[in-house]
């Protein structure tokens, strides 16, 4: 498929159409068709034309600019923006703006990245179907009658309805692959630490990454491509330290070794089994070697990941008190009661769920018995892709053992939404990336993802291998929604 941005990035570039008039196409599809998707939350169209303005003087003056440079894109309601409202989609952050930029917003800018608005979200990352927002939740461009997925919807829902090229999102178990794979998208989580986190509102800070939702591999790896820096203001930062991955992937994959661990194809449905398999079938012919194995670890990754995850959000939501910024109660008698209303009337069900989770794994009496298991099984887990990626290059499985769900699924059965996420998880355990492409569709049309697994810092082996299956399969995999802009 074709590269989006580097098709807008030419069409500006040959003075075919100029920037503002490629914003203003967005801008006029967005006032048209958010209110059917509700994609955005915050739109910042005066933002996006002060940029696109810049960017045709820096085109008429002949000055070289950066593939990114005009092309219209979002960012998740979790990524700080100076001066721009960021809520995390939640009661409690609203009416908050930032007095700093996120470092990935601040290297966007300075590649002249055309914002148009901050896009919904599950409420503080937590959820899978973006249904856990304060301002309701974003749908799926291919069927309104179903969710985007989540926490990353509203990102999704834009690049899956063609009112953004792409967007940034966070996954931290699997937040940007699952909406991707609901919305028939390309979601690259990359490896831990290799895109900065400051200017991230945190969920879970051990497992949280920010990454690209686009329409093509392509697209992705010029995006992680940009993205991928050292940066000394998140410790865990190394950046990208290797070659560009834009510039890998035309390599061949003949005698590449996929893995297959049988573990990830457990209780997936069947068309969802039917599609991975015809995708096996494709990288067969494409000369790539299959390597099935068994990782019975595998199954310790959801309990390992509601355990550690919701233990550091019990401590990284303490700081939302009423006190230093966003909201507070209007009726209290002290700062006790003040703090405890706040917090109690600020965050919603889901957020409350996993705070009380994470303080009660913490507390003492079940530190031992849950949090410290749960580390040890983490480094199990760990063990286990490294033995994995002694045998194969990398691991090919189902995003979701499911295509997009209905909406208000969760509000009938919050475990069985939990359990979506089993595809998912087990990388964020292990830090390692992972990209979700799009592989077919089930019986009602909706899109079905697969995700392939590599080593840490694989991202240019991770995206040739799906930019082969892309360019193998061909457009019959990636759908396009009739709404948005059609360039």
């Amino acid at each position: 498929m074709e590269s989006q941005i580097k098709k807008l990035s030419g069409l500006m570039q040959s003075r075919q159409i100029s920037c503002q008039e490629l914003t203003q196409n967005y801008l006029d599809a967005m006032e048209r068709d958010n209110k059917k998707i509700n994609a955005y939350v915050n739109p910042t169209a005066e933002l996006a034309m002060e940029a696109a303005k810049a960017v045709d003087k820096k085109i008429a003056s002949g000055e070289e600019l950066s593939p990114l440079a005009g092309i219209p894109m979002t960012l998740k309601d979790n990524i700080s923006t100076k001066g721009i409202e960021t809520t995390c989609c939640s009661n409690i952050l609203k009416g908050y703006y930032p007095i700093y930029n996120a470092t990935v917003w601040e290297i966007l800018q300075q590649q002249n990245a055309v914002l148009l608005g901050k896009t919904n979200m599950d409420e503080f990352a937590m959820g899978s179907s973006c249904e856990t927002s304060c301002f309701g939740g974003a749908l799926n461009p291919h069927d309104l009658s179903h969710v985007a997925g989540g926490s990353s919807g509203g990102v999704a829902s834009a690049v899956g309805g063609n009112l953004a090229v792409y967007g940034l999102g966070s996954d931290t178990g699997g937040s940007i692959r699952q909406p991707a794979s609901f919305c028939g998208l390309v979601g690259l989580k990359p490896t831990y630490g290799a895109v900065s986190r400051y200017g991230l509102i945190a969920y879970a800070s051990s497992f949280d990454q920010i990454g690209p939702i686009t329409a093509t591999v392509e697209d992705a790896a010029l995006v992680y491509d940009a993205i991928s820096r050292y940066d000394e203001k998140d410790s865990t930062c190394r950046g990208n330290t290797g070659k560009p991955a834009s510039e890998s992937l035309n390599n061949s994959i003949k005698g590449k070794k996929i893995g297959i661990a049988k573990e990830y194809f457990d209780g997936i449905r069947d068309d969802v089994n039917d599609a991975i398999q015809n995708a096996i079938k494709v990288y067969e012919s494409l000369g790539a070697q299959i390597v099935y194995f068994d990782m019975p670890s595998l199954k310790y990754s959801l309990p390992v990941y509601y355990i550690l995850a919701c233990a550091e959000a019990s401590s990284n939501l303490g700081r939302y008190d009423g006190i230093r910024y966003g909201y507070r109660t209007p009726h209290y008698s002290d700062r006790n009661e003040m703090i405890c209303k706040t917090r109690s009337e600020g965050f919603g069900k889901e957020v409350k769920r996993r705070i009380l989770l994470g303080t009660y794994v913490l507390s003492a009496g079940y530190y031992d018995a849950y949090y410290k298991k749960a580390q040890n099984l983490r480094g199990t887990l760990v063990k286990a892709f490294q033995d994995a990626f002694q045998k194969c290059d990398v691991i090919l499985a189902p995003t979701v053992p499911m295509t997009a769900f209905p909406l208000n699924f969760t509000a009938q059965d919050a475990v069985e939404t939990y359990q979506t996420d089993i595809c998912t998880v087990p990388v964020n355990i292990a830090g390692l990336p992972a990209v979700s492409i799009p592989c077919g569709f089930d019986g009602t049309g909706l899109p079905i993802g697969m995700q392939l697994i590599g080593n840490s810092f694989s991202e240019p082996t991770i995206l040739n291998m799906a930019h082969q299956y892309e360019s193998a399969a061909g457009n019959s995999v990636f759908p396009r929604a009739d709404m948005g802009v059609k360039l």
